[in-house]
């Protein structure tokens, strides 16, 4: 997978200086001959290497090699790439985004309930545009960097630097506006374009938002068949539940179909499920037939239009997805293509037959910065040619399939003994039957501690008898420290710490361990009834039934013993690592409709009565189901905190409902848009993008593992990246496609 973690380099050997690229060394150079010309290695290749480091560098981290290649800015460039520089300007970013909590209107307080809120600390003027100049100089050397590396010609096709360059300089004009005006202004335009450091920083979230860009017309398709499906259902319900003069069957006129902007609000919620089935009481209170209406309108719209969104979205996104999945393929491919043409130095008459020399490819080898997993394995690849002392073209390339393979943990092997006590001792705690056998157990305690909290749910503090879960947990801590303790005598420490589920055994044992010993050296023994006196501090034994909590998770050790589980958690945790894009993109918009919210709602919603828990109590006076009633003052737009928490709460559309008609009654129908536009944003596309990658990588686990057995999945990790799920669909690009690219290089002057 593409990531956006960037290579270290070394900055600190000569790499040879500036020049053209030029065949051959220069006459009279002495030092290291090559294998296959016999000629002896000198400045040029010296040159030679280094490009082909950094072109090897590139395809590993998918990146394009349109930049310079002179030996001064190849050490510029592995330097900007370099783990150091990139970490620093990733923590740029992240810190120009986090402004937005100390800024005016502040999130530094306790609470984001206006009736309870105390004054919040408003930093003083320059405190955050000192900080934010800072990052901003950072930005303008990125961008200055960019640009020099790519060459003003690359420079004018890439719109990201452009829209980069255009930003920083609105960004500059606002910053000095906000400084001249005493930071009083209200609207700061530079504070909506800060996520954009975020999104042309990250190659993938690029890829990934040109996705969700082409996917676009065929949503809009759906969208709008839903809108016709809410229109002519609104105009329905009107007709239906008109109003009438018997004012006792006009509650569901008044209450959802008053006129045509509140009842395309009721459906519209309604085909979220959110207010079913209050919706429909009133009018079904008086007949029953009434909820044909109501039925026939979630049927198609919630259970048939919306899953067919999903469905067209997965669709769709999957084909894009698999597009920018083969330009990265692509970009790796030329990367080892120009690897390969810039090693062979000679002009070459037939490019069938040009090779290059073993020892040169080493040398490469151990210059590039890479994963020593992916290292070993491509050494390993190259030394089988040793014997011979050459690669041709296609060798080369494909030792560097190694790249494209999974990614296979495997556990270090036992360790060997020779008392054959030792080894029957060693075979005992390294048996499938100890694990099976350390689940019972896990599950025994799981059960006690339930019993006993069970049995003690009605007591206070105060008069709970302990001694019965402290003699259970002394019990089961010694069978925790003897597993322990075993199976590192049967693996290894190497062995032991390669099964995330021992790490996690091993963690709550010596947790518990250290707190039983603190428990008898400070009360002597586990029964000490002393420990009554500390029940209004944190006693030693409240830190016990705490760590209960992890005795409980502690159980979940099962998961790789049960082939689905073992398969839905490892999918899980592939994807914490292959959603980084969409996470990236998702903070890119709830960060730009906060700041919208803000500016719109800021303060619109005040408490009418006085201050302070009057206003608590004062809520049973207000209608029900509604914002006032429910309590839901602490969700508003008065800070970027408390905007964060309640676009969260419209994303998962629960209640949802309440949101709209509060800022409709505190400020006008037209508020009904924003939350719309972010229900559809975040719930319709976000939602069904994640569930499209999250099918994909099922998919993949579950065809990748089809053959494997328990233990195989217990043994054996595969690390699944975007590249590796599309690696069946994607097309490997033709030789001559390749060198139709490299001859479009704008810097690199190849001889064929």
């Amino acid at each position: 997978m593409e990531t956006d973690r960037l290579i270290a380099g070394s900055t600190d050997a000569a790499y040879g200086s500036p020049g053209t690229v030029e065949r051959g060394g220069p006459p009279g150079s002495v030092g290291p001959s090559d294998p296959v010309t016999g000629a002896p290695w000198g400045d040029d290749d010296e040159l030679y290497i280094q490009q082909a480091v950094v072109f090897i560098e590139d395809a590993i981290q998918y990146r394009s090699i349109n930049h310079r290649v002179d030996a001064r800015s190849l050490r510029l460039y592995r330097w900007y790439y370099s783990r150091i520089c990139q970490w620093g300007l990733n923590l740029t970013i992240a810190v120009v985004l986090l402004l937005a909590f100390i800024e005016r209107p502040s999130s530094m307080s306790i609470s984001s309930d206006p009736r309870l809120r105390s004054p919040t600390w408003e930093p003083p003027c320059g405190f955050t545009e000192t900080i934010e100049v800072v990052c901003i100089i950072i930005f303008c050397l990125d961008l200055t960097a960019k640009s020099y590396l790519i060459g003003w010609e690359e420079f004018k096709k890439t719109k990201w630097l452009i829209g980069y360059m255009v930003v920083l300089s609105v960004t500059i004009v606002d910053w000095v506006l906000s400084v001249s005006m005493d930071c009083d202004e209200r609207l700061r335009v530079r504070r909506l374009l800060r996520p954009f450091f975020l999104l042309q920083n990250s190659s993938l979230m690029k890829k990934t938002l040109k996705c969700i860009k082409r996917t676009l017309p065929e949503i809009a398709s759906v969208l709008l068949l839903l809108a016709v499906h809410l229109c002519l259902f609104t105009m329905i319900g009107m007709l239906l539940f008109a109003k009438t003069k018997d004012v006792q069957k006009n509650s569901e006129w008044r209450s959802y179909f008053t006129n045509m902007p509140t009842s395309l609000t009721s459906l519209l919620v309604l085909l979220t499920t959110a207010n079913n089935p209050d919706v429909m009481i009133p009018a079904y209170s008086l007949n029953r037939a009434y909820c044909i209406f109501f039925v026939i309108f979630s049927v198609i719209g919630t259970y048939c239009l919306m899953n067919l969104l999903t469905a067209i979205i997965y669709n769709q996104f999957r084909g894009y997805l698999l597009m920018s999945v083969q330009t990265s393929i692509i970009r790796r491919r030329l990367g080892i293509r120009a690897a390969f043409q810039v090693l062979t130095r000679q002009a070459a008459q037939d490019t069938a037959e040009v090779q290059v020399g073993v020892d040169m490819v080493q040398e490469v080898m151990n210059r590039v910065q890479m994963e020593n997993y992916y290292r070993t394995a491509i050494c390993m690849e190259v030394q089988q040619h040793g014997e011979v002392g050459y690669m041709d073209r296609d060798q080369f390339k494909k030792i560097f399939d190694e790249l494209d393979k999974d990614r296979v943990q495997e556990h270090p092997p036992l360790p060997q003994y020779e008392s054959p006590l030792l080894q029957k001792i060693q075979k005992v705690f390294s048996h499938y039957y100890l694990t099976v056998l350390g689940n019972v157990v896990a599950l025994a305690h799981v059960l006690a501690v339930c019993t006993v909290l069970v049995l003690n749910s009605e007591k206070a503090t105060v008069d709970r008898d302990n001694h019965i879960i402290e003699i259970i947990n002394l019990c089961f801590i010694l069978y925790y420290l003897v597993e322990m303790c075993g199976k590192i005598f049967a693996f290894g420490w190497r062995g032991y710490l390669s099964y995330r589920n021992n790490i996690f055994d091993g963690f709550c044992t010596v947790l518990l361990l250290v707190l039983l010993i603190t428990i008898f050296i400070t009360y002597k023994s586990p029964l000490s009834q002393s420990e009554r006196l500390f029940h209004s501090l944190l006693s030693l034994w409240e830190m016990i039934r705490l760590v209960n909590m992890l005795i409980v998770f502690r159980f979940l050790r099962i998961i790789p013993n049960i082939k689905l589980m073992a398969l839905v958690a490892s999918t899980l945790l592939d994807l914490v690592k292959n959603l980084r894009a969409f996470a990236g993109i998702l903070v890119v918009v709830y960060y730009v409709f906060a700041m919208v919210g803000i500016w719109l709602f800021e303060g619109t919603i005040k408490p009418q009565l006085g201050s302070g828990m009057e206003n608590i109590t004062s809520n049973i006076s207000m209608a029900c189901g509604t914002y006032e009633q429910l309590g839901y003052w602490p969700k508003n737009f008065d800070d970027f905190a408390a905007a964060i928490v309640l676009l969260y709460d419209v994303m998962v559309i629960n209640n949802w409902q309440v949101f709209l008609d509060v800022y409709t009654r505190y400020t006008t129908e037209w508020s009904k848009i924003y939350f719309v536009c972010w229900w559809i944003t975040s719930s319709v596309m976000w939602v069904n993008l994640f569930v499209a990658l999250i099918l994909e990588n099922f998919i993949y686990k579950w065809d990748r593992s089809h053959s494997c057995s328990v233990t195989e999945v217990e043994n054996i990790s595969y690390e699944t990246s975007v590249q590796l799920i599309f690696k069946a669909q994607i097309q490997e690009p033709t030789e001559e496609e390749l060198v139709c690219h490299l001859h479009k290089h704008p810097h690199l002057d190849l001889q064929w």
